[in-house]
């Protein structure tokens, strides 16, 4: 694991600068500090900063091929490098190294721009090969791991992280487009970032320079495998699909370092931690967190599954100190960021890194065999849709808003509210309802005086994706979307950058793409039967995973937030979402913000998420554009 950069100027004559390669690396020490290596070829160079995770002793990077025409840098993992390093080997490659890296160098000169198509891993890399003066980047199929890429008339650099290309000189102008959907989603979806001029390289594409030309193309989609479902017998389905899980969690334990895992208490970690205790020789190492407020507390769960198990369980009861918290996780993320389960990942990460460099986690489970609570919404609402509309239109919704406020936990209250506001909308609609902060009328009264010409609706990029695998069924559509925008640009952008800010590699098995192709394949019936999620997930792993936690209500790592931001969050709140900083921004009405805060705080609502939403854009503003080297107007709405 590690953190790559590089910069490749259009003008020949204009060498690439040791300083600037430096500089970039220096930005993202923490995600590799072991080492640092540095390649330059004239107007071409690039560079890395290592976590020494696999060939401790000459894994350095970059890596070269043997007459050093092709050269590498990785960030992330190759899990079937030691079949493709024997396949390359019998076909005559010599290696220098044991490192995974090294293979993406000879399967480069076997395979041209097809090798990513062999890798089996995560990653974000970089090729160059030294003879045609062309440039590869590609990012893993799933988004586990990322890659930004700034593109101008004059050069193209590249980074794992956003700050790597934040230079002095650039000007940091905010893409409106991005803020927009930033206040609907609390994240930015891909390819767009908050700063004009920088993308997201999306998840199962490459980037290719040569000869004055870039293209952007898709790799891999499991678009295609989506309604192309196996007519089989439910039990051999459920054994294949152990089998395959089986395999990958296999796959995800090469290291020559210590690993561990993520363990919530819930069916995917639980999954994870049963599959490793299989091959493990020695006690599977978990970790776990839980807060002081009860209703938050899962720790008992997650110990449950430990002594199960029989591991070395490592547990930490947390009492965060949010306020100072807050300023780091905005740092971490270079762009606005407002998923609040940061928080405890934030945590368990610091806990883990104290005895292991790698953890395994259960991202993915939900996305790739239905397991949120939306999916079987949907269900609910097409019973709800039966109702006489009088009394599902116009009795019911009335009914339920009158519902007293619960801060203490995502309550019955607040989740009968989100229902019936979208239970008699299309299912995408509804699906959306669920998820979206501020929907265009709530952004239209933020937006102070502003008029958002050539805005689109935020709820395209859901479209987008929904309408794309043409012969799936609704619950496969809403999960491509889901694995599509909310797995790449919220979930794996929390673990990556959490996990990461404690130099610790998470691995997520729930996503090789291989067993993700065999999911989408199933009859959407396995996947939620009736109200039943992940259905086939739980019956393949009955007989190993004790069936208190199979039966057992969703877990995760959430936090009280709601209840926070009127208790120990309340004064950072009322100071950084003051009328007079508000004000301060240009963009943004304080008249509606402060609605919005004395609602929650007087309990007529929560709106916990729109909050911290706010408060995390307001505290990145003031941390990325009030800044020593961005001479920006407050006043000015292109720079927010």
């Amino acid at each position: 694991m590690c953190g790559i950069v590089g910069r490749l100027n259009f003008e020949p004559a204009r060498p690439v600068q040791t300083d600037s390669l430096e500089w970039m690396c220096r930005r993202i020490k923490h995600r590799g500090p072991d080492d640092q290596g540095i390649f330059r070829d004239r107007n071409f160079g690039m560079g890395m900063r290592r976590l020494s995770i696999i060939d401790l002793e000459t894994g350095k990077q970059p890596i070269h091929n043997e007459d050093e025409s092709v050269w590498v840098v990785l960030n992330g993992e190759i899990y079937n490098f030691m079949e493709l390093r024997q396949r390359l080997i019998d076909k005559g490659h010599r290696f220098y190294t044991r490192t995974d890296t090294e293979v993406i160098a000879h399967l480069y000169e076997d395979r041209g721009r097809d090798f990513v198509s062999e890798l089996r891993g995560m990653f974000g890399l970089a090729v160059w090969d030294r003879k045609t003066r062309t440039l590869v980047l590609a990012r893993d199929r799933l988004g586990i791991k990322p890659l930004f890429y700034r593109l101008d008339s004059s050069s193209l650099v590249f980074a794992s992280e956003l700050k790597s290309l934040l230079e002095p000189d650039f000007p940091r102008t905010v893409d409106m487009q991005a803020l927009h959907d930033y206040l609907s989603y609390n994240y930015i979806p891909g390819p767009r970032t908050i700063f004009r001029g920088i993308s997201k390289l999306q998840p199962g594409y490459q980037l290719i320079y040569r000869d004055g030309c870039i293209s952007v193309d898709k790799y891999w989609d499991v678009n295609p495998v989506w309604g192309k479902t196996q007519e089989a017998d439910e039990e051999e389905l459920a054994e294949a699909l152990l089998e395959r899980l089986r395999d990958s969690v296999r796959s995800h334990l090469v290291s020559d370092v210590p690993l561990g895992v993520f363990l919530s208490g819930g069916v995917d970690s639980s999954t994870i931690v049963a599959l490793m205790s299989e091959v493990s020789s020695s006690p599977v190492r978990t970790f776990s967190i839980g807060f002081e407020e009860k209703s938050f507390n899962e720790l008992n769960r997650a110990r449950q599954v430990a002594e199960h198990f029989g591991t070395e369980h490592h547990e930490l009861l947390v009492k965060p100190d949010i306020v100072n918290l807050l300023p780091k996780l905005v740092r971490s993320f270079d762009e606005p960021f407002a998923d609040s389960s940061a928080i405890p990942v934030y945590y368990v990460a610091e806990l883990a890194r104290r005895s292991v460099k790698v953890v395994l986690s259960g991202e993915g489970g939900d996305e790739v065999f239905a397991g949120y609570e939306t999916y079987s919404a949907w269900k609910w609402a097409e019973l709800y849709k039966r109702l006489p509309r009088w009394l599902g239109a116009r009795v019911i919704p009335p009914l339920i808003q009158r519902m007293p406020v619960s801060h203490r936990k995502v309550s019955f209250d607040y989740k009968a509210k989100r229902f019936v506001h979208g239970a008699l909308l299309p299912p995408l609609e509804a699906h959306f309802s669920w998820k979206v902060i501020f929907n265009e009328d709530a952004k239209r009264s933020l937006y102070n005086g502003w008029k958002e010409n050539g805005l689109e609706p935020s709820l395209g990029i859901f479209e987008r994706y929904f309408h794309s695998p043409t012969d799936a069924d609704v619950l496969s559509r809403l999960q491509y979307v889901d694995m599509k925008v909310y797995l790449p640009d919220d979930i794996l952008v929390k673990v990556d950058r959490m996990t990461m800010a404690h130099s610790l590699e998470a691995r997520v098995p729930f996503l090789d793409h291989s067993l993700v192709e065999f999911a989408a394949s199933l009859p959407s019936h396995l996947r939620l039967k009736g109200l039943c999620k992940k259905y086939l997930l739980k019956k393949a792993v009955a007989g190993i995973v004790p069936r208190s936690i199979l039966t057992g209500r969703k877990r995760g790592f959430n936090v009280p937030l709601p209840s926070w931001l009127i208790g120990p969050l309340k004064p950072a709140v009322l100071d950084v979402l003051s009328p007079r900083r508000i004000r301060e921004s240009g963009f943004l009405d304080e008249r509606r913000i402060g609605a919005l805060i004395a609602d929650h705080l007087q309990k007529r609502a929560d709106y916990s998420r729109q909050i911290w939403g706010l408060l995390v854009l307001m505290l990145w503003r003031e941390e990325f554009l009030d800044y020593e080297n961005a001479s920006l107007e407050p006043s000015s709405i292109a720079r927010l």
